[in-house]
């Protein structure tokens, strides 16, 4: 458990503040790393020579290398500390991006991409861990906040490289551009970072005994859900404005443009209305401004009223992973590491199975049909609400 000397840094202030630094920073560099790959896809499948097929096995090993080692993620940051996970992850993140520009075949290239994702999943619970214990030692909501540096590193990753590209660099120095950022960040991160004093210990078997915990699974099954409708934000978007409200293929990603920009300005304010409503109540509000963006979605035929739609979806959808997060993070019976680690395992499982039930869905009815179905998924959520409150949300 946390020491007594935690405390009294707490309660001075002025060591949290670092830490919070430092761990806005990590959030910021998860972000940028993840999105700095995605507009460097169309050049390695060029110069790899592959199909789609081929192609969407190897974005495939991403999501396999960080489902395999969640469930392990737990005991490995409960035995070396957030700070030691942390660094190791950013270290071997950068080299993975490199390697990514270098391999010379399908084979080597797989192999990194696995153990891309795999230091990607360990990176997301090590630093929702850390987030955990910082936010407990201010005594302030700050997880909205953090999420928001992941939004912003995300933009930053996709926007810089691709105006790096745009502007005549070639993607390896594109690439070492990013890895020069992220290990600059890094180091001025490192100092403030939490080792394995600050962690939870205890008798746990892991992620899977988390889950027979009925908070942290019935935690676990809602952040599913909202990963769900996440990706489904993320791979359909485009095709339902492109094919369901006519617009043209150059302008269909604005849908998700206006998704993604909305979630991470929200972010941004998420602290201040847990402060100002509670998270009971911020999760109802969330969830009810989800579902009526998904009702402007797909009830009205007018393009400009769709693209409000995803904005408000956006909006409602931003804070629920974090706020989710928490809960499962002060779980009073179940070390934060090993129930983070549950959770994030069965979300990343929803962000996975979401584009094919859309796609399911889509095929035997429409895709406003599919679209639709998230309405209930969130008007779900919107009365669990106050059964979370009864597991952590407080």
């Amino acid at each position: 458990m946390v020491e007594a000397k935690s405390s009294v840094t707490a309660a001075n202030g002025t060591g949290n503040l670092h830490q919070q630094r430092s761990t806005r920073g990590i959030f910021f560099i998860a972000g940028l790393g993840m999105a700095s790959w995605a507009p460097l896809i169309p050049f390695v499948k060029i110069r790899l020579a592959v199909g789609d097929d081929t192609l969407g096995l190897l974005l495939f090993c991403i999501a396999a290398g960080s489902m395999l080692v969640m469930p392990v993620a737990g005991r490995g940051i409960s035995t070396f500390g957030c700070k030691f996970v942390i660094l190791v992850c950013t270290a071997t993140f950068t080299l993975t991006l490199l390697l990514m520009m270098l391999a010379s075949t399908v084979w080597q290239l797989a192999a990194t991409l696995l153990v891309f994702g795999a230091v990607n999943g360990l990176l997301d619970v090590a630093m929702n861990a850390q987030a955990i214990i910082v936010e407990r030692e201010s005594r302030q909501p700050r997880m909205s906040g953090f999420h928001g540096f992941y939004s912003i590193g995300c933009v930053a990753g996709a926007g810089g490289v691709s105006l790096m590209l745009w502007a005549g660099l070639a993607p390896i120095q594109a690439v070492g551009l990013v890895v020069m950022l992220i290990a600059l960040f890094a180091l001025h991160a490192s100092g403030h970072l939490l080792g394995r004093r600050v962690m939870d210990s205890g008798d746990c078997g892991g992620a899977f005994q988390a889950l027979s915990h009925p908070g942290v699974l019935f935690i676990a099954v809602l952040c599913f859900l909202v990963f769900l409708i996440e990706g489904a934000m993320l791979d359909w978007s485009a095709v339902f404005l492109h094919m369901e409200r006519g617009l043209d293929k150059s302008q269909s990603g604005f849908g998700y443009t206006l998704y993604a920009i909305a979630v991470a300005l929200s972010r941004f304010y998420g602290d201040r209305l847990v402060n100002a409503y509670g998270r009971q109540r911020l999760l109802m509000l969330g969830s009810a401004c989800a579902s009526a963006g998904l009702l402007l979605i797909v009830a009205i035929d007018l393009p400009v009223v769709t693209l409000a739609g995803f904005i408000l979806t956006g909006m409602g959808l931003s804070n629920m992973v974090p706020i989710l997060f928490s809960a499962a993070g002060n779980q009073a019976d179940v070390p934060s590491n090993f129930a983070l680690s549950a959770v994030t395992l069965i979300g990343y499982m929803g962000l996975l199975s979401g584009p094919a039930l859309i796609g399911y869905v889509a095929n035997q009815w429409s895709l406003t049909a599919a679209f639709s179905a998230a309405i209930v998924i969130m008007l779900f959520i919107c009365a669990s609400a106050r059964r979370i409150a009864r597991n952590g949300l407080g």
